[in-house]
């Protein structure tokens, strides 16, 4: 008759629900997704924002491959002709221009031109 009652009192403060570890679930989905996924699709929408609104002629870009050029011409398509060095000319989809080399360019030669 111990045992059982051993039992039965070990077993009790256990038998208070399923409440505890679904809070905690949900816990950590919404913090993971205002630190990993709310940033990502922020970060997203702004590099669609600037492939977007790439301008010939003006805008001197940097490809993910790493290449610098002048934009001389956007294409129907979707796609970018750079112009490399005089005469030389690429196309590229509008996808490979790199947000983040593109602006560390450019505060480069603003840094360069504040000189």
């Amino acid at each position: 008759m111990q045992i059982s009652n051993l039992f039965l009192q070990a077993a009790a403060p256990g038998a208070g629900g399923l409440g505890g570890p679904v809070f905690l679930m949900v816990g950590m989905f919404v913090v993971m997704y205002f630190f990993m996924i709310r940033p990502q699709n922020k970060r997203a929408k702004e590099q669609k924002k600037f492939q977007e609104s790439l301008n010939a002629g003006e805008d001197t870009i940097v490809t993910t491959a790493g290449i610098h050029a002048r934009i001389s011409r956007v294409n129907e398509d979707g796609t970018l002709q750079l112009e490399i060095s005089r005469g030389v000319f690429m196309t590229i989809d509008r996808s490979a221009v790199s947000m983040e080399m593109t602006s560390a360019l450019r505060k480069k030669s603003e840094t360069v031109a504040a000189k």
